[in-house]
């Protein structure tokens, strides 16, 4: 089934296939298919009770169309968590099956979406003063040059030490100590339209998907044949995108005051991640719409959208498989690393819940520091997202191929 692998390697996946398809055939009259149909009921339930039994408001307190309030949202989110939690554990008890397990935890991943994106649409943006940052902006100079480069000089020395005969790896550390480095290797507006600039963002995905197709090409070629793991990833790829676009407010579904009355169809230059571009913005007032896309961001949100659901695809089909120790590995892989997404590339949002939870004079600093799109760990956030994604993604199933070379 996998050419070039060890035999045992090939053995392994064989039997655990095997197990898979004997499980599966397993009676109906049987106890892990009788709570499979009775959490089918109630994962149901708990959905329609979840999304049809909350108090309205407008958004943002003004005139426009009802939404959910913002205390409503987050019991929506909590609820998403607490049924991807739910059905995690389920499924570890052995009350469902896997399958049963992934389809619950899909719901709940929509279900805590939809609650940020309530939540972000219902609740003012934040407004600082330049008085409140912790320190003067003239040291982002300093760190993200120092930053930058230290992740290029430890990219290479690690590089040489661990992965000798891997130069692939060395070259992925260097472009993103670039990536950290360069607004102040370029100076100025110069910056915004530099090649190198757009050499980095748009090489970024070319090289990690070079280093996923070479290292793991096999494995997820294999996960993607398994219906289930297949519909299970996609769907984690289309939340991830629609989460992160609607929380960096690229995607809006809600009406703000300053927006045209009338549609509109236009293109702007905007900057986005290092670099200028042509963005496509489309208003539609009527539904209310608006949405903003260019090159940059398709290529930034799709590269961490399908690096999460890439992850998500190797977990479901682990899960599959019923090989524990993967699954437990890859889980909590992904799990840090959307915490790490969501300070990187949804600032606004950090923020919000930052003044929610701690008040303004705690969510200043953090705003100045993690989410000011000029401060240099920003982008670290970005890079650090990508980084631990895709090792994530490698080393989570290192125990399925062979050691390469």
């Amino acid at each position: 089934m996998l050419q070039g692998y060890p035999r045992h390697q090939i053995g392994r996946t064989a039997a655990a296939v095997q197990n898979l398809n004997e499980r599966i055939s397993i009676p109906a009259q049987s106890k892990g298919n009788r709570g499979s149909a009775r959490f089918d009921f109630l994962l149901v339930l708990v959905v329609v009770v979840v999304l049809a039994q909350v108090p309205v408001a407008s958004a943002h307190g003004g005139d426009g169309p009802l939404v959910i309030s913002k205390q409503a949202s987050i019991a929506v989110f909590l609820g998403g968590v607490g049924l991807v939690a739910g059905c995690a554990l389920l499924k570890r008890r052995e009350y469902v099956s896997p399958t049963t397990a992934l389809y619950g935890i899909g719901v709940g991943l929509f279900v805590a979406i939809l609650g940020i994106i309530i939540f972000d649409g219902v609740t003012p943006d934040p407004a600082y003063a330049a008085s409140s940052m912790p320190f003067p902006r003239s040291w982002y100079e300093l760190f993200g040059l120092g930053i930058g480069v230290s992740v290029v000089v430890a990219s290479f020395g690690i590089g040489l030490h661990r992965w000798p005969t891997r130069p692939r790896y060395t070259f992925l550390g260097i472009l993103m100590g670039l990536w950290i480095s360069y607004p102040y290797i370029i100076r100025g507006s110069a910056s915004y339209t530099h090649p190198l600039g757009y050499l980095i963002v748009l090489g970024t995905p070319i090289l990690v998907g070079y280093i996923v197709w070479t290292d793991r090409g096999d494995v997820v070629r294999t996960a993607f044949r398994d219906c289930v793991a297949r519909r299970f990833g996609a769907t984690v790829t289309l939340l991830s995108g629609l989460f992160f676009l609607t929380s960096s407010g690229y995607l809006s579904f809600f009406w703000e005051e300053g927006l045209p009355r009338e549609r509109v169809v236009t293109v702007l230059p905007v900057n986005y991640q290092l670099v200028q571009w042509d963005t496509l913005e489309i208003v539609l007032p009527q539904f209310p719409l608006t949405v903003a896309l260019s090159i940059g961001v398709v290529t930034i949100v799709g590269l961490l959208s399908v690096l999460i659901g890439v992850n998500a695809l190797l977990i479901a089909w682990q899960w599959r498989l019923e090989e524990k120790a993967g699954m437990m590995q890859g889980t909590a892989g992904t799990g840090s690393v959307i915490g790490a997404c969501t300070c990187g590339c949804c600032g606004p949002l950090v923020a919000k819940i930052a003044v929610l939870a701690a008040g303004p004079s705690v969510a200043a600093p953090l705003y100045w520091v993690f989410v000011d799109s000029s401060s240099p760990l920003s982008a670290l956030f970005i890079v650090a997202t990508v980084v631990i994604f895709t090792a994530t993604l490698i080393y989570s199933t290192e125990e399925l191929v062979p050691s390469a070379t």
